[in-house]
């Protein structure tokens, strides 16, 4: 593997300054594996030391494989971008729009002016956000008494619109609805169609939404990082037995795997001698699916997520599946890379151009912290720096 010892002396370093309480990172080509290493500790204060095969719960970067799953329906023709999705999901065959609270504080509704599709949920551009985002839907959340989406309950799906379908973009519980398609059309459960479909292809033998009793003395520790900056352990996990297995953000695994995952987008959509994705829906899930839309910033969320940007002042489109960034990262990614986050500070880039894919575990929260960014860019920088 080349140049591994600056690559590991950034990791090394950060996990020894107590910037965060451990991590894993690996990088990949479209050969294999060209980086791996593990530094610091699974948990605060006297956990076991980070191992390459520690599970992490990626929350968001879930995303990119329920699309994934959608867009191999597409390809049999059982799902259609452009179709209304409530032919498939008559839940969102006559989706409300929110448009505020009148003087008794009753959420105000009206109708919505287009139809959502798998184009708009993919691409987030349907309407939805999530409460955590938006002061408005979290009102709206309490004044119905809806559960919150972390308890993988039907009836936290079941959300107004903040926005007509195809006028902006907006983070939200999109992808969720996407895995509800994906069971819809192929009669399976979320989790085992991934297995049949995803994981066994590919090879990602420690993925899933259940932690099981193996996973589970692999299993990393979440942490808080207090208004002093210092880290605490903190109790974190998702339900074990979900009414829904959440699309967007339920599985948990590793590093390895998730590159493998990663590296199909630089293979042409081949893994282990099978063809999972067809290299016209790989490039097609690489291209702006948006339009003159863009990705907007996150604003800030306690305790959940600090105001989140990639790369401020660039441009940055979604495509079917993924964050792409437009121009060059100076000493970085390239032009048209894809990417996405998990709340707990994990985060991936697939560079197409370059043939390169890496991706970082941490576990802690608010979101985009600091301290974990800063990392990820120095670790991003040191990758590139080791292919000369």
């Amino acid at each position: 593997m080349p140049g591994p010892s600056r690559i590991d002396q950034v990791l090394r370093a950060a996990a020894e300054r107590g910037d965060v309480p451990g991590v894993v990172a690996m990088a990949a080509n479209r050969e294999g594996v060209i980086y791996q290493g593990a530094f610091g500790r699974r948990a605060l204060p006297e956990g076991a030391a980070m191992t390459m095969d520690t599970v992490f719960w990626i929350a968001s970067m879930t995303k990119a494989i329920t699309s994934t799953a959608a867009m191999q329906l597409v390809e049999q023709g059982k799902l259609g971008l452009d179709r209304p999705i409530g032919d498939v999901l008559p839940e969102l065959a006559a989706p409300s729009v929110l448009e505020g609270f009148d003087p008794a504080g009753k959420p105000r509704l009206r109708a919505a002016r287009a139809q959502i599709t798998l184009r708009h949920l993919i691409t987030h551009t349907a309407g939805f956000v999530y409460d955590i985002w938006s002061p408005d839907v979290a009102r709206y959340v309490a004044h119905e008494a809806m559960p919150n989406i972390f308890s993988c309950q039907n009836a936290a799906l079941l959300l107004p619109l903040v926005f007509d379908p195809g006028e902006r973009w907006e983070y939200g519980i999109n992808i969720d609805w996407v895995g509800k398609a994906v069971e819809r059309v192929s009669g399976r459960r979320l989790g085992d169609y991934f297995s049949e479909h995803l994981f066994g292809p590919i090879g990602m033998r420690d993925t899933g939404f259940k932690v099981t009793a193996e996973r589970r003395s692999r299993l990393v520790g979440m942490h808080s990082r207090g208004d002093d900056g210092a880290l605490m352990p903190m109790e974190f996990e998702l339900p074990q037995e979900p009414e829904f297995e959440m699309g967007g953000g339920g599985l948990y695994g590793t590093a390895a795997d998730y590159l493998a995952f990663e590296r199909i987008f630089l293979t042409e959509g081949r893994a282990n001698g099978s063809q999972i994705l067809r290299p016209d829906t790989v490039r097609l899930m690489a291209e702006n699916a948006m339009g003159g839309l863009n990705v907007r910033a996150l604003p800030a969320a306690p305790p959940y997520s600090n105001e989140a940007e990639f790369f401020p002042g660039m441009i940055k489109k979604w495509g079917l599946g993924f964050m792409i960034s437009t121009a060059q990262v100076p000493g970085g990614r390239s032009p048209g890379s894809l990417a996405w986050a998990g709340l707990g500070n994990t985060y991936f880039w697939i560079d197409r151009q370059k043939g390169i894919a890496g991706i970082i575990l941490m576990q802690l929260i608010p979101f985009a912290d600091a301290k974990a960014l800063g990392l990820l860019d120095e670790f991003e920088t040191a990758v590139y720096a080791t292919l000369g």
